[in-house]
């Protein structure tokens, strides 16, 4: 495989592992009595620092850390964020498929898009 095609299927292995860590904890915490939303939060954050560490560590293999990789790590999970949104919004609302069609249809787009972010601007080699 080549290089971005070996890193396309570690980033996607690394959005199953981010979405069982999810599920889990919140199932975990739904479970203990935390509120849903409130589960749903740090569910989410917890899947999310390990898409960090992994994207990081194993995908991308950066040296890029910190305050700053962190940020941008940030602001492309909320960009996937609002894109699968209004994706959804669009699919569901206007074109009437039905929800999870709205879902499924998305989420490659949003896939590529963070992970061309993550790549080119979050995780790229520094320069030397």
């Amino acid at each position: 495989m080549s290089p971005p095609t070996a890193q396309f299927a570690r980033f996607a292995v690394v959005g199953a592992t981010n979405t069982a860590i999810t599920l889990v904890t919140y199932g975990v915490l739904v479970s203990a009595g935390t509120p849903p939303v409130a589960a749903s939060a740090v569910a989410f954050a917890l899947g999310a620092l390990n898409g960090y560490r992994l994207n990081r560590g194993w995908t991308f293999r950066s040296s890029r850390h910190g305050t700053a990789a962190g940020a941008r790590y940030v602001a492309v999970q909320l960009a996937g964020l609002g894109l699968n949104a209004a994706g959804v919004a669009i699919a569901v609302g206007w074109v009437a498929v039905p929800r999870l069609a709205g879902e499924i249809a998305i989420l490659p787009v949003v896939t590529t898009m963070t992970f061309l972010l993550s790549r080119n601007w979050v995780f790229r080699p520094t320069a030397r």
